[in-house]
């Protein structure tokens, strides 16, 4: 192992030096890439007071992240910070130095010689700079986005939902810990340049030929939803009047795109009505709703959702169902709006869950189409997404190496709901639940079972086979049949031990298991068939 050594401190005997060190070794033998260590788990995220001052000629960002916490009794905490940015110094409010060790993307900070009581909120500045990871082809890649708008002026902004807000500022990497208080967020531009962020903006000045924009959000937030987008942004206003009173919205926009912009964007208060009614309340009334325009196509930034899809409805002109459904709306400020419910509100505190973000915020995409256009063109719209599944890894990813499953998680996932929905049998008691989850889980980090239970617990139903089924493997389930003498035979194949689910058949419902079952009807003299609202397969045997 190669030497390590603590940053920014001078010691001032040896035997400070010998126990640093081995604490260090001990933290190296911790498995340090485990969520889970209690370098991560002993201290719990309160605030982000976040400055950042990006250089476009350079590509290279300076800040400091004023990170106030609760120390649950350790004198090691991990901060994470991707290379190639660098955190340059840490000090306590009091001025003091805090010495640290850097391992890869992790910062271990020694925290002894500037211990509080236990359980006592503390706060520490982290200085960093860098030449951050450049995105190229954001937001699938993640990193920074450093580009010019049509009339040549600097446009920048970032997008990590996958790599993690810690490619460009320090924070904890850990998913389950949001700040329970929220952030604020500065921004410092120069050129006449507007910097937007989460929230609402609560300071504007200049000072030394240099412009600061401090947004505040008062809500928890997922560290990779913190953006910053600087670029010669226009503004307008509108008001929604909704379950929680009046939510303010505010659209930032180049201004070649204006008119564009005050069009599309009346779709927004079509889409909080529908998701109002099937999810409940808009999650973030008090720091409002807010669309930004990014250099790319879009992501669901809480409350700044970024919006790249070219003023077009659908997904950048076309229709991922193959329906046509999808043309009668844009797909960006339904899609990444879903997410502020399923994602921001209710946020998967493991990436290998993150089908909790996207099969719900998938499905809300049908809920908005049938609340507008229909039952009939939701169901056709949600199964023309079936054409996009590749049921090639399960949809659940590996817990605790922020790996996450198989894009699956998308059309498979949101058909697996449907599915789901279609055994309760109640639309009410189905809406209900969606309801529930907003409110049991407000501004909550979950795990996939504790989504799982919920939904059984409240519909009444054991689903754990039926998640286990589609979520833990690539197969779908397979309904064999044959008829005789006016005897329907069936059973299910290609599926989890125990599987057992109800259908609804052209001779009612059916419940099939992994041995054989039959029933008799005199409708099988027509052509059986299974209604396609469920996502199985159907295979006539031989007798």
């Amino acid at each position: 192992m190669k030497s390590l050594k603590f940053q920014h401190v001078i010691f001032s005997f040896f035997p400070l030096i010998f126990v640093a060190q081995e604490r260090a070794l001990f933290i190296f033998k911790d498995s340090i890439e485990n969520n889970k260590i209690k370098y991560v788990d002993h201290w719990d995220v309160k605030h982000y007071d976040l400055i950042i001052e990006p250089d476009f000629t350079t590509k290279f960002l300076k800040g400091s992240n004023k990170i106030k916490f609760l120390n649950k009794g350790s004198d090691i905490i991990q901060i994470d910070l991707q290379n190639p940015m660098n955190i340059d110094s840490i000090l306590t409010v009091k001025n003091n130095r805090v010495p640290y060790i850097k391992k890869g993307n992790y910062y271990y900070l020694d925290l002894s010689r500037n211990a509080e009581k236990e359980n006592v909120d503390q706060e520490l500045i982290i200085y960093f700079s860098g030449k951050p990871k450049i995105a190229e082809n954001a937001p699938w890649d993640g990193g920074w986005i450093f580009s010019k708008d049509r009339n040549g002026k600097d446009w920048m902004t970032v997008a990590c939902e996958g790599i993690g807000a810690s490619v460009w500022f320090p924070c904890k990497g850990y998913l389950g810990d949001e700040p329970d208080e929220g952030m604020t967020l500065t921004i410092v531009t120069n050129n006449h340049l507007k910097g937007i962020g989460n929230g609402k903006l609560i300071g504007n000045w200049n000072e030394s030929q240099k412009n600061y924009f401090k947004w505040q959000v008062i809500n928890p937030i997922i560290s990779y939803n913190i953006i910053p987008y600087i670029g010669d942004y226009v503004n307008f206003k509108d008001e929604y009047n909704g379950e929680k009173g009046n939510l303010e919205l505010s659209y930032w926009v180049m201004p070649e795109n204006l008119n564009k912009a005050k069009f599309q964007f009346s779709q927004v208060k079509k889409m909080l009505e529908a998701f109002e009614y099937w999810f409940g309340p808009y999650p973030f009334y008090e720091d409002g709703y807010k669309i930004v325009e990014a250099p790319y196509l879009g992501m669901e930034h809480q409350s700044a959702i970024a919006y790249g899809n070219n003023y077009k409805n659908g997904y950048l002109g076309q229709d991922r169902s193959g329906t046509g459904i999808g043309l009668e709306w844009d797909f960006i400020i339904v899609h990444e709006s879903g997410h502020e419910w399923f994602g921001n509100n209710i946020s998967n505190a493991d990436i290998a869950d993150m089908w909790i973000h996207e099969a719900f915020t998938t499905y809300s995409e049908t809920l908005f189409v049938e609340y507008f256009y229909g039952k009939e063109k939701a169901n056709r719209y949600i199964i023309g997404q079936r054409k996009n599944i590749k049921n090639d890894i399960p949809i659940i990813g590996t817990y605790s190496k922020n790996k996450k499953g198989s894009i699956d998680m998308y059309d498979k996932g949101a058909n697996m709901i449907h599915t789901i929905r279609q055994i309760i049998g109640n639309d009410e008691l189905f809406r209900n639940i969606l309801r529930g989850l907003n409110q049991d889980f407000y501004h909550q980090t979950v795990t996939s079972s504790q989504v799982e239970n919920y939904i059984s617990d409240k519909s009444g139903i054991n689903f754990s086979k039926i998640f286990d089924q589609y979520l833990r493997t690539i197969d779908i389930p397979v309904l064999n049949y044959y008829i005789k003498d006016n005897t329907l035979f069936y059973k299910w194949s290609n599926v989890v031990k125990g599987f057992s689910m109800e259908i609804n058949t052209s001779i009612g419902k059916i419940k099939p298991t992994e041995n054989w079952k039959s029933v008799k009807s005199k409708d099988l003299t027509n052509k059986f068939y299974v209604d396609e609202n469920f996502y199985v397969k159907i295979y006539k045997s031989n007798e």
